[in-house]
C-alpha cells in the first residue's frame, strides 16, 4: 500500500483539474473535522476528499455548522482556480514532452507495452501518450481507471464547499495556485516520474479497489486507517516524496493558519484541504496542538 498511498495521494491534488468511487453507504460520512482555538478566534479544519459520489450528500450537519460560523474559507485552490474551466489544460500543458523525445523512449520495452494496453482500455490515442510526461502518463492513466470506478472530481468535497461559500458570500482564499501545485508534479525527478509511472501500469487492476478503500475510510472518519494506509506507508517507502507533498506543504499552510488565530478579534476560519494534510506528527492537527492551540475533533 505504501507506493499506491504515494501516488495516489499526489493524483487526489489535481483531481478537481482533471477526472474520475464506490457505491456509497447509507447516511452522511463522518467528518474529519476538527476545531482549532486560542480562546477568541477558532478555526476549523476538514479533512477532504477530492472525488466523491453523489450518496455521499448531504454532508454532516456539523459541516455545515462549520461553514457558516465562519467568516473566512480556505481551500488547497481557490473558488476562482477551482471553477477556471482552463485548469486542466494547464496541467495537460504542463504535462506534454519538450525534450524532442517520446515517452516509448523513455521506458523499458515491458513498460511501454502495459502502458500501451492500459491506455488503449481507456481510450487514450497512444500519439497522445507518447507526446506526454511520465507524471502525466500516469496521473492521466490513474484518473481514467478512477472514472471507471465511478468517482466524479465534479462532486469533490473541496468544489461543494467551494461553490457553497460562493453562494453565501464568504470571503475565499486558495493556500496555494494552480502553478505551486503544477511544480508539485512537473517539478519531480524524472525518475520518480518513471516509478510512479511503472506502479500504475503494473497495478492497474488494484486502482479501483484501493480508491474503495481510501473512500471507505474516508466515509468512515477513520483517522488510523487513513493514517496507516496512507500517510505512514508513503512515508516508510519514499520519505522524499513525503517530504515533498505533504511535510513542506503543511509546514506553509500551518504558519498561515497560526496567523488567523492570532489575529485580533474573533474572525472564524474553515481551511478545507486533502485528508492527508491533518494526518500524523506532521499534520496540521498535532501541530497546532503542539505549538499550545487548543484543538478538538467535533
Amino acid at each position: 500500500m505504501a507506493v499506491r498511498g504515494a501516488w495516489q495521494a499526489l493524483v487526489f491534488v489535481v483531481a478537481t483539474a482533471l477526472a474520475a468511487s464506490v457505491a456509497a453507504e447509507p447516511g452522511p460520512p463522518r467528518p474529519l473535522l476538527w476545531k482549532a482555538s486560542d480562546g477568541n478566534n477558532d478555526v476549523y479544519l476538514l479533512g477532504t476528499f477530492h472525488l466523491l459520489e453523489a450518496g455521499d450528500y448531504p454532508l454532516d450537519p456539523k459541516v455545515y455548522a462549520a461553514l457558516d460560523d465562519a467568516e473566512q474559507v480556505f481551500f488547497e485552490l481557490s473558488p476562482e482556480a477551482l471553477a477556471d474551466p482552463t485548469l486542466g489544460v494547464k496541467f495537460a500543458q504542463a504535462g506534454l514532452r519538450t525534450d524532442g523525445r517520446t515517452l516509448q523512449q523513455a521506458l523499458d520495452a515491458p513498460t511501454w507495452a502495459a502502458t500501451v494496453q492500459l491506455a488503449t482500455a481507456a481510450g487514450l490515442p497512444i500519439d497522445a501518450l507518447q507526446r506526454m510526461e511520465p507524471w502525466f502518463a500516469a496521473l492521466t492513466l490513474s484518473m481514467a481507471e478512477m472514472t471507471a470506478a465511478g468517482l466524479d472530481p465534479a462532486l469533490g468535497l473541496d468544489k461543494h464547499l467551494a461553490q457553497r461559500a460562493t453562494r453565501e458570500g464568504k470571503r475565499t482564499a486558495g493556500l496555494e495556485t494552480p502553478a505551486d501545485q503544477i511544480r508539485l508534479f512537473d517539478g519531480m525527478k524524472v525518475g520518480v516520474q518513471l516509478a510512479q509511472l511503472r506502479d500504475v501500469v503494473e497495478r492497474s487492476d488494484e486502482i479501483r479497489s484501493e480508491t474503495e478503500w481510501l473512500h471507505r475510510q474516508w466515509r468512515e472518519g477513520d483517522v488510523d486507517a487513513l493514517y496507516w494506509g496512507m500517510a505512514a506507508a508513503m512515508k516508510a517507502r519514499d520519505p522524499a516524496l513525503y517530504e515533498r507533498i505533504n511535510t513542506q506543504r503543511n509546514a506553509a499552510w500551518v504558519s498561515r493558519i497560526k496567523a488567523l488565530l492570532d489575529a485580533p478579534g474573533d474572525e472564524d476560519a474553515l481551511v478545507a484541504v486533502g485528508s492527508l494534510h491533518l494526518l500524523g506528527a506532521e499534520g496540521l492537527v498535532q501541530q497546532l496542538a503542539a505549538a499550545g492551540y487548543t484543538v478538538e475533533r467535533l
